[in-house]
């Protein structure tokens, strides 16, 4: 352990969500949330991830049209293993069937176990958008069903399935994503029938469930491609959407039907269903 370590406070005047989903997706490591910012530690230094966030905020106001206030301040500390420190703020998680819980906490042996390690990954099923998503599979996914995980994060949608008996897919364009995906698959005693850096078009394979965990504007983008990839009857669940857009996300896929809602704050997952 080195003898010190770099503390970066970001402060944002709106628009939390946005910017949990773009830390999940982008960092390698954990980071702290507090009411109107993160705190993200690492023995690196944190200049890029600065320029992450102000390039981010940048194309943020663009898209939005409005002013988003950001304050960035890195400080250097003494290393108090602060690893540790944050392991012990991260409580185990019961959602439906599964049980989210840290490597060093104990499974729960009436419930389908998935083991994280939230110091070195990001993905840890406590954002509505995870939560939902893991109901829904709770729900709609049975024994040998294929499914696939179209922008898996950390693979944590994707495990799960796997524990129920489902033969899974999962892609992400994101290169650390599939290798956090493998290394958690791994922690968990599973294996994804096939997992590649790329978008779902680069399978042929017809689906049983289909889940894709991004954000609404990709959503309708890659809309063709998830429908395609649906068996007749197979079953679509769509996360990752904030209310004001779900009208706009429904308009591209109203040939399907659409079978049950899940809303977890502002949040909206979709189920659908291929007849």
């Amino acid at each position: 352990m080195l003898e010190s370590y770099y503390e970066l406070v970001v402060k944002i005047s709106s628009h939390n969500s946005l910017y949990l989903d773009f830390l999940s997706d982008t960092l390698p490591i954990g980071f702290e949330e507090f009411d109107g910012g993160f705190i993200i530690r690492s023995e690196e230094n944190l200049d890029t991830i600065v320029w992450g966030l102000e390039q981010f905020t940048e194309a943020l106001q663009k898209a939005l049209g409005e002013t988003i206030e950001i304050e960035c301040q890195q400080t250097k500390h003494k290393n108090s293993d602060w690893v540790a420190l944050y392991q012990k703020s991260i409580q185990p998680l019961q959602i439906d069937k599964f049980y989210i819980h840290p490597t060093w906490d104990e499974p729960n042996l009436e419930l389908i176990n998935i083991a994280i390690n939230p110091a070195l990954a990001f993905g840890t099923g406590h954002h509505p958008t995870t939560a939902a998503s893991l109901k829904a599979i709770s729900k709609y996914v049975k024994p040998r069903h294929e499914m696939i995980d179209v922008g898996c994060g950390s693979g944590i949608l994707g495990i799960g399935a796997l524990k129920m008996g489902a033969i899974v897919d999962a892609c992400d364009t994101d290169e650390i994503s599939v290798e956090n995906t493998k290394e958690n698959a791994v922690l968990n005693g599973v294996t994804f029938s096939n997992l590649w850096q790329g978008s779902c078009s680069a399978s042929d394979k017809k689906y049983d469930v289909v889940v894709a965990n991004i954000v609404a504007d990709v959503l309708t983008f890659i809309a063709k491609e998830l429908k395609n990839a649906l068996k007749h009857q197979g079953i679509l669940i769509l996360s990752g959407i904030l209310d004001k857009h779900e009208k706009k996300v429904l308009g591209f896929y109203k040939e399907l039907e659409l079978l049950e809602r899940i809303v977890e704050d502002e949040w909206v997952t979709l189920i659908l269903q291929k007849r």
